[in-house]
Formats: C-alpha cells, structure tokens, sequence
C-alpha cells in the first residue's frame, strides 16, 4: 500500500507505532553498547547535579515543600525520559509553572493542586493521541519570547523576600503590583545575612560560569553558601529551619481526595498546567532538535508528559515538563539517548537518600540566588531587543503578551499574543496575494515599464488572461475580489490562471462563483486554468462548474478550448 502512495505522489501518514514508539525503544533498536551507556551515565550525572539545587528551588518558590521538587524530577523526569518522543528531554518541575502552581497552591492547598496536576496529565494524554501536538508550532515566535520573559519577571519578584530576607507583615501577595507594594512596605527590615548569601550564591555562579564552565556552578555555590552560614552561625533562614529538613525516601503513591465538586474547581488550574506544560515541553524538544539535528515525535512526546505528571502527583510531586536548561545541559553534557534522563532521576534518587540531612543546612537566599540565576538565563534578551526594533507588528504580540503575562495572567497572555499574532498573520498574507495579467501575454514594452497592464495590448483582443498568485482566502477576498469584478466583463473571455495559487478556502470560492455569474451574464466565457485538484473540488462543492465556468490543465490548454470552439 504505501509503494502505490509513493508512485501515485499521495501522502505517506505514519502508522500509530510510528507516532507513538518513545525514543528509548529506537535507540536500543539501533543498537546499544558500554559506549553508549558510559556516555549517557556522565551526562545523567551531570543533569542531575544540576538538578538537585533547582528541583529544591522551584518547589520552594512554588509554595510546597522542597522534597516535592525532588520527587518532581525522580518520577515525573524517568517517565518522561523513558517514554517521550524526545532522545535528550529532560523532566522535572519548571520555572514557568512557579507562578501557576503557587496560586493553585494558595487557593486550594496541595491537595488541590495534585488533583489538578493529574487532571492535567489525562489532558495531555488526550491531546497526544488525538495528535493535537502538532499545532503547538503555530505558537508565534514573539509570543513564546514575550512570554518567557514575562514568566521570569514575575518569578524574580517572587524570590525579592527571600533575596533580602524581608519579614512582611502578612502573606506575600501574588500579583507584581501589590506584591512590589508589600516588598516597598518591609524594605526595613532586610537580612544583611540573607543578602550577603544571596549576593555571593549569584557571583560565585557568575565566576564559575565563566572560569570554569564545565563545573557545576550552581551546587557548588550553594555548597559555599550552606558552609559560610554554618561556620560562621549567620542568621539566614535554611531549609531546616523552614521546613525541618527533607525525607530520605519517595512516598507510597497515593489518590489525593476526589470528588465532582473537587475536580470543576480545579479544571481552570488543571487545563493551564496541561497547556503551558505542552508548550514548555515541546520548545524543549525544539531547542534539543536544534542542538542536535534530530527530530522529536511531539504526540508520543505529550503522551509521556501526561503519565509523568500523573505519576508525579500519585508519589506527592508537582507538575513536570520537559525543561530548556537542564535539556541543554544534557545535550551538552553528551548523552546519547533518553537513558541519561533516566539515570539522572536515578541519581537525584540515590543523592535524596545520602545527603538529605545535609539538605537542611542550605540557605534560602541561596536557592533564591539560584532562581535570580534562571530568571537572567531565561529571558532571552538579544531576541527581544531584535523583536522590538525589527517589526512594529512583532514588537506589540511582543509586547502585549509580554505586559499581560506581568499583570494579568499568564494563559490570558498566550492567547492574547496568539491572537494578535494570528491577525498580523493574515495581515501579510492577505498583502502577499497579487492579481496581474500573464507576463508571457504582455508586450515587451508594457511587462518593462512601470505602467499598468493595458488590456488592449494583448495578443489575443478577445481573449483577457490573469493569474493569482499566493494563498487565496478571506483575509484576500476583499483585494481579489474587487480586481476580478473590474475584469471579468472586459473581453469574450476570460482565463483565470490558479496555478501558483497553493490554498483555497470557502470565501474564496465565492468570491471567484461572484466573478464567474457576472461574466455569464456579460456573455463573457470564463476559463479557470491550472488549479490543483484539491482547489477544482473546492471550487465546485461551492457551484464554481459548468455553465458557469469551464477548467483547463493549463493556460495552453484553455486556448486551446477557445480554438477549438471557434473552429
């Protein structure tokens, strides 16, 4: 069957297994040796070092307890590595959910919240097998940047408290206005300790980023940090002292409550988390691909994050997603397939069960130095400035996605960006269409100047030949429209040539039923030349057929119609 596809140029769709086969199963099936596994275990140790400071982090500022971060990126990261679409992915819990997971936090307690992360994993689920992955791409450029920058905005106003180690006098706010507002309000009492840690945690990154790259910046600065608060007793607030330190093993997974009640007031929460983690894990994939020249299966990809973020939730975690930094990282690293993904939710396993009682003596200013790291690295700063000085259109989705993900509300953002972005779209489109006479049919003297083709001039005087060129829908109706009425009585015929014409939709089709009624009653005979044979169907579902109009292979062949009717 798929030989006389190939010889009949028809379309080849993939096979459910080749949708939804996880890269694990095709690197082992291309062949899998010591090389490969030595390879994949640096990188996993690598990603997991990383990750350990960063999973402990984001939990922290997402209003849960840091062990959830861990359990995060041990469950969610190994189901996500071993089942995804992606050879480098990375799982585990996100910058971009801080500000999502906080709130639902806040309005309905973990208990709440692992409800809506489960929810969210069966939506992911059934956008993967209803292969809805695909359409994620269309997410403009400039939303995706504006909305990052956004997200890291308000993830480092969210850390300012733990930066300084300001004492407020009630509960943080969470929108950035009243929350700068309570941070102005508390300036007086600032923790020089607490910024003295934060300050040398954000430098001690920054050297070591530079000096040394290969080194895992981030652990050993809070190393540094969790030892200089120790030795010299500081009164910085630590993980211990907050939380009591971090367990030393997962949890028995286990239902949070369910109920029909419980479950609609969390579905706004839940269907955000499976949207913006779609969306995240996907640019990661992306990203991944870039580095690397591989492709990902974005629809097995989706259907890994949704087990991963079920599992999560079952074993305590928050929601996981494929994660830029520590995929990058891995690539970099030089893992050759998801079993490195695997071996770093190994690792962070085996690093909770040694040094978790170490865990307490870290700083929280120290891990909100660390986030201030991944806000600076998240905003992508060269693609923003160029955005902004490069096109007025790109620049407001830019910055209307960019504004309204800082004081409104992040899913408000991307659709706001997506639909501004979806209407400058059809803006150019629309501007790209062109209706000119055949070049071939116009004198040399007229196709060289810059005059307006003089139909007059042709070669044939009873016959007008004109060609559209570009996608022809209802953003161009309008311009097509217009240029067709004021030609399509001009002459005893008419040849209409649709042959660079690549799309048809509905509002065209009438448009071109409008012209053709109008030339029958001038007595005006109307050739369509050229259309593909998925535009002729749409032309006559739309009553675009005989007598109105007749169609030719060609501009040739149509002469050769009206040849052959003279004769």
């Amino acid at each position: 069957m798929d030989q006389i596809r190939r010889e009949t140029h028809q379309p080849v769709r993939p096979t459910f297994s080749e949708l939804f086969t996880p890269k694990l199963v095709t690197v082992l099936r291309e062949g899998y040796t010591l090389e490969h596994f030595r390879a994949d275990a640096i990188a996993g140790l690598t990603v997991a070092i990383v990750a350990l400071p960063l999973s402990m982090a984001i939990a922290i500022a997402s209003g849960v307890t840091p062990e959830r971060g861990l359990y995060t990126s041990i469950v969610g990261g190994f189901i996500i590595s071993a089942l995804g679409g992606s050879r480098f992915q990375i799982g585990g819990p996100a910058g971009a959910f801080i500000v999502l997971v906080a709130a639902t936090t806040a309005r309905v307690g973990v208990d709440g919240l692992l409800l809506a992360t489960i929810m969210a994993g069966i939506f992911l689920l059934v956008i993967g097998y209803l292969r809805l992955g695909t359409y994620i791409k269309f997410i403009p450029y400039p939303v995706t940047v504006g909305f990052t920058a956004g997200i890291a905005v308000i993830i480092f106003s969210g850390q300012i408290v733990e930066l300084f180690g300001l004492k407020l006098a009630g509960k943080e706010p969470g929108p950035l206005v009243p929350k700068l507002m309570a941070v102005g309000e508390a300036a007086g009492t600032i923790n020089l300790s607490a910024t003295f840690v934060a300050v040398l945690t954000i430098v001690a990154i920054a050297l070591l980023k530079r000096w040394r790259p290969k080194w895992p910046a981030m652990l050993i600065a809070i190393g540094l940090a969790s030892v200089i608060v120790a030795l010299l007793s500081l009164p910085a607030e630590t993980i211990g002292t907050r939380f009591g330190g971090i367990p030393r093993s997962l949890p028995w997974p286990a239902f949070p409550s369910v109920s029909l009640a419980r479950m609609i007031d969390v579905l706004p929460d839940a269907i955000a988390f499976a949207l913006l983690g779609a969306i995240e894990s996907l640019l990661s994939a992306v990203v991944a691909d870039g580095m690397t020249g591989r492709r990902h299966r974005s629809n097995c990809e989706l259907v890994a994050q949704g087990f991963a973020n079920i599992a999560s939730a079952l074993f305590g975690g928050i929601c996981a997603t494929g994660t830029i930094a520590r995929t990058a990282t891995n690539v970099r690293a030089g893992a050759h397939g998801p079993v490195s993904g695997m071996i770093h939710a190994v690792i962070l396993l085996v690093l909770m069960l040694v040094v978790a009682p170490l865990a307490s003596y870290i700083p929280l200013a120290a891990l909100a130095g660390v986030l201030a790291v991944v806000c600076w690295n998240m905003v992508e700063k060269q693609a923003f400035a160029t955005l902004l000085r490069t096109s007025r259109g790109d620049a407001l989705v830019l910055l209307a996605t960019f504004l309204i993900v800082v004081f409104r509300d992040l899913t408000e953002g991307i659709v706001v960006g997506f639909v501004l972005g979806s209407i400058l779209f059809i803006d150019r489109m629309a501007k790209s269409i062109a209706v000119e006479p055949d070049q071939s049919l116009v004198p040399e003297d007229v196709a060289d100047s810059a005059s307006a083709y003089d139909s007059s001039e042709a070669s044939d005087a009873d016959t007008v030949v004109y060609r559209i060129s570009g996608a022809f829908f209802f953003g161009a109706a309008s311009t097509v429209g217009t240029v067709l009425d004021r030609i399509a009585d001009q002459r005893k015929n008419f040849i209409l040539d649709c042959s660079a014409v690549p799309f048809f939709d509905s509002t065209a089709a009438n448009v071109i039923e409008g012209a053709a009624h109008k030339a029958r009653r001038a007595g005006v005979r109307f050739i369509i030349a050229g259309a593909s044979p998925q535009t002729r169907r749409m032309l006559i579902n739309h009553g675009v057929k005989r007598p109105l109009v007749t169609y030719a292979a060609s501009i040739r062949d149509a002469r050769a119609q009206l040849a052959g009717n003279r004769e």
